[in-house]
């Protein structure tokens, strides 16, 4: 990841007439610096959730996300055992930790268990198993089962995949990413568990819909308050899992 200085300008704001400065930050355009990036810059530091999340010790944006779906659907209870797929840089986790009781410090509740998993290294996140693991491998799922030791009551997904700068191109991927996730969720959650993801709208999601209402008793599609109004972003909650169910034997007289 790349530093830079910054130069900032605070604006000038007289609304009460006792001299108050406008609290919004403008970074001034830096030579070499491109205006997307300027702009992206800008932006976070002025996001109320950057700045509630530095405050509250959590690692990203993304943690209010999973708290303001969890509040909603209530599918993190304590003792349950949760897996983070592509969880860097861990904020989900922090947010399940606490919301299982993984770290066992609340007295009279089960304690619960939090596996993240991602191609890269993540710093240690206290009360959650970190691996670096491609949940794609194969035995990717029975290692993370054993991890957990059982099946898992959650499994959750904040990936993305790398952008293109293509909507539809982009939207394609993560539906399909998405849908690998749906796949491992299946073989490794309990009967009644829980898969919570995100997607992108853009219309190649209606399969992953009809596959998630065959398998779960309810799904619901959520934007979050912490989304960003202008992201095309939402997540699917499926809630009440059936269980894998076999594959249908195949005809052998069948033309």
């Amino acid at each position: 990841m790349a530093f830079w200085k910054t130069d900032f300008d605070m604006t000038e704001k007289n609304t009460s007439g006792r001299g108050q400065r406008d609290l919004r930050v403008k970074v001034k355009t830096a030579k070499g610096r491109k205006l997307s990036s300027t702009l992206w810059l800008e932006r976070q530091l002025n996001d109320p959730y950057v700045q509630r999340a530095k405050k509250e010790g959590y690692r990203g944006r993304a943690a209010y996300k999973i708290l303001e779906l969890d509040d909603k659907y209530g599918f993190l209870k304590p003792g349950a055992r949760v897996v983070d797929l592509g969880c860097a840089p861990g904020g989900w986790c922090q947010v399940a930790v606490v919301r299982v009781n993984a770290l066992g410090d609340r007295k009279g509740k089960a304690q619960g268990t939090v596996l993240g998993v991602d191609l890269q290294e993540v710093e240690t996140i206290p009360g959650a198993q970190i691996h670096q693991l491609d949940f794609l491998a194969d035995g990717a799922d029975q290692q993370v089962k054993d991890w957990l030791g059982g099946p898992a009551d959650v499994v959750m997904s904040d990936m993305a995949a790398a952008s293109s700068g293509h909507k539809g191109t982009d939207h394609l991927r993560i539906i399909a990413l998405c849908e690998a996730a749906v796949d491992f969720a299946f073989d490794v959650l309990e009967p009644g568990g829980s898969f919570v993801a995100k997607v992108l709208a853009g219309g190649a999601e209606q399969t992953l819909q009809t596959l998630l209402k065959q398998n779960f008793q309810k799904v619901a599609n959520v934007k979050p308050p912490a989304s960003r109004s202008d992201s095309s972003e939402k997540f699917v909650v499926a809630m009440g899992f059936k269980g894998r169910k076999p594959a249908e034997p195949q005809d052998d007289d069948a033309e």
